[in-house]
């Protein structure tokens, strides 16, 4: 197992190198840099201090530089100083190489506009996207395993069969779409109003107890965890009520009550440990896919300052410091995270042995 764990670890570097040089790579081709917006908003600027003025004189860069839109007017120094603090005077192979460097070191560098470190700025934003993935994935779980059992048990029956259109519709609604829903109906919307609207606390939440911190941190995240769990729960339930129905239908359910065993220990003595294999291991991929998945739509309608609504803001703004950086920890979380997948087959099953495999 050993073996096998450090070649799984070695695989991880090429892999996140290709994750991170083709993004690199497609960056270089997007326009609309940091250089190029700091250039236009002065350009823009300088536009309306014309228009109030009435001057209409523009002052040349003296080079005809025309790589930027929005640099007219503006002096060629000012536009290589600007391309040297952002690190653009260098090859973009040499810029790739030492912030890979960097990254090796976990040094993130600082956001271009909000003057902090990138990991302090993952940091902070860490617990609303936790919050959601952990609390969706344990709520889908509670639900689903003993839903998908029921109706492996029952297959074919009427609860069967309704229990499945709502499953289906449930997987059919968008998440954000049942997220305003839930707006709407519980949220001062056009019906009651329950729960907050926005936000993980309450503004008063440092001056709270210890008591009614938790009972307010629980009532602001019903919404949202709520939101995120409808897909995980719906794929969830079929994949258990799959995965037992594959084992009931085996040869050695058969040979069990053929020796007379009650349908009680032939269902918990040998179908539901190997129909729960898949399942069980599946929990750091299902955590992951809700923490990295629905996180930016639900942060956004609920108003959630998480890091899926981080890495969408730093796409837009091209603050390449945390969106790569982001982007550097979701890919080797995610890798990670595929191990420990992996391992958990070897813990909930010990005839599972890696390393009798060719990888």
């Amino acid at each position: 197992m050993g073996a096998y764990i450090l070649r799984r670890l070695l695989l991880m570097i090429p892999t996140l190198l290709g994750i991170m040089l083709i993004n690199f790579t497609l960056i270089q081709f997007v326009p609309g840099g940091p250089v190029e917006q700091i250039l236009a908003q002065l350009s823009e600027e300088g536009s309306a201090t014309d228009r109030i003025t009435g001057g209409g004189a523009e002052v040349a860069t003296g080079g005809g530089n025309d790589t930027y839109q929005g640099a007219r007017g503006l002096p060629e120094d000012f536009i290589k100083e600007l391309e040297a603090q952002f690190g653009f005077d260098k090859p973009p192979l040499e810029r790739f190489l030492q912030m890979i460097a960097n990254y090796a070191q976990f040094d993130f560098g600082e956001s271009y506009f909000r003057s902090i470190e990138v990991l302090d700025l993952i940091l902070e934003k860490m617990p609303v996207s936790i919050t959601l993935g952990l609390w969706s994935t344990l709520l889908a779980y509670l639900i689903s395993i003993p839903l998908g059992i029921r109706k492996a048990v029952r297959d074919g029956s009427r609860f069967d069969t309704w229990s499945s259109g709502i499953i289906i519709a449930a997987y059919a609604i968008p998440s954000f779409l049942f997220a305003i829903l839930l707006l709407v109906l519980f949220a001062g919307g056009s019906y009651v109003q329950w729960f907050p609207l926005r936000g993980l606390t309450s503004d008063n939440f440092d001056q709270l107890g210890w008591y009614a911190k938790i009972m307010d941190y629980l009532w602001h995240i019903v919404l949202p965890v709520t939101a995120s769990t409808i897909g995980a729960f719906a794929t969830l339930t079929l994949l258990t009520k799959n995965s037992f129905l594959d084992e009931i239908n085996k040869q050695y359910v058969m040979t069990a009550r053929a020796k007379g065993l009650t349908e009680q220990k032939v269902f918990y003595g040998h179908v539901f440990r190997n129909a729960m294999l898949i399942i069980i291991a599946g929990f750091p991929g299902a955590f992951i896919g809700v923490f990295f998945g629905s996180s930016l739509i639900i942060e956004i309608v609920f108003s959630l300052d998480g890091l899926g609504r981080l890495g969408f803001e730093a796409a837009l703004n091209r603050d390449y410091p945390v969106f790569f950086g982001t982007l550097y920890i979701f890919g080797l979380m995610g890798l990670l995270v595929g191990l420990i997948s992996d391992l958990m087959y070897v813990v909930v099953d010990p005839r599972i042995d890696f390393e009798s495999r060719n990888t």
